[in-house]
Order: structure tokens, then sequence, then C-alpha cells
């Protein structure tokens, strides 16, 4: 699962020259990361993550569940095999020494670092009730950005159905996506911020949303 992806997107904070320059200054790069685990071994691993008194962000939605026992409610992962860490790259071992962690997710042979802003946006609209559920991976469509709400700056592609829209949001480091609803008038063309809304076809109805 190394070198998952196309990255264009990986902004500055990645670059191995800026690391460097930090690294020089003996400055500590307390920067967030993507560590792949083993299949349903996220919360395993978030938990012992925080036993070592490592940050870390495992997002999670609800859902039901129908066992024989009856119908449960239950939380599980967004981002599938996937927890975020926030850390200093001098601390790697003692994060990759975690059981269930497999590897950071690494672009060029090195550990590439996620934007903070992304991740903070995200891990501030779940902690205040925004509702999010997992979603096929999506990077091609109306692209349009949240200009409201705690998900505001946050960009994605426009979907719709029956009137309803929804904003797919994208983690391009490791090709996953989660789909949130919006109103129409929280949201703007990136192409042209000035418009309110992109138009969408109605033949856009698929929310292929991950079960």
């Amino acid at each position: 699962m190394a070198e998952l992806y196309p990255l264009d997107m990986i902004e500055s904070i990645s670059n191995p020259s800026f690391k460097q320059e930090l690294w020089d200054k003996g400055e500590a790069q307390l920067l967030w990361y993507a560590a792949y685990t083993v299949s349903r071994h996220e919360k395993t691993v978030a938990e012992h993550l925080q036993q070592r008194d490592v940050k870390c962000f495992l997002p999670l939605y609800e859902t039901v569940h129908h066992w024989k026992n009856g119908r449960h409610r239950v939380q599980l992962p967004l981002f599938p095999s996937y927890v975020f860490v926030r850390m200093d790259l001098r601390n790697k071992l003692r994060v990759l020494q975690v059981p269930g962690l497999v590897q950071l997710v690494t672009f060029q042979g090195s550990p590439a670092a996620l934007p903070d802003s992304e991740i903070e946006t995200l891990r501030g609209a779940l902690a205040s009730g925004v509702l999010a559920q997992p979603y096929r991976y999506l990077n091609v469509g109306s692209r349009v950005e949240i200009c409201n709400g705690p998900l505001q700056g946050m960009q994605g592609i426009l979907r719709r159905c029956q009137g309803q829209f929804r904003v797919v949001i994208s983690v391009e480091m490791i090709m996953r996506s989660i789909v949130v609803e919006v109103d129409a008038s929280d949201v703007v063309a990136v192409n042209r911020k000035a418009s309110p809304l992109v138009p969408v076809g109605s033949r856009e109805s698929e929310w292929g949303a991950v079960a």
C-alpha cells in the first residue's frame, strides 16, 4: 500500500526541502500523517496511539447494523483502514511500533504530511455534529467550495438527487471520500466564486455511498 497517490496536491509542507529546513533548525514538525492499518483495527490502533500520548484522529460515523439479535447502532470509520496521526517524524518509530498499524502513507519514499487546515476543519465539523458517510472515491465533477457552516473552506464535488444537494469531500492522499448534505446556498462554484451554485444535471442521481 505504499506510494498510493498521484499528488500534484501535496502542499509545500510535504516538500522534502521544506522539511529539511525545519529539521536543520531543530524545530518540532508536528504535522498530520495518514497511517494505514490492518483491516478493522482502526479503533485498536487509535487506542494504542492514545496510550502512547500520540495525538490521533479517527473519524467515525454512526449506522445501523442488523444482526440475529436485532438492530444495533454502531460507529464505524469514515475512512476504512486509516487513522490520522499528528507527530514529529523523529518519533516515527514509536508510531510504527503500534500493533495493527502497517505503515505511514508515503510520497516519493517519504511520509507525506496532510494539510493541517483540512484535518482540523474536518475534526471540528464532526465534533459539532455534522453528519458524514463514506462515499466511493470521486475526483471528477462539478467542483464547489462550502462557504458556510463548520465545513467552510472545504472543497468537493457537488451531487444532487431528488432535490437534495450533497458534497463529496475527498482526501486525495488516501483516495478516500466522504459525503455531507448541504444547502444550495452554502456552496459556490470553485471556478467562479461569485456564482451561488454550479448547475448540476438531473442525471446525477448516483450517490454511490459505501455500504
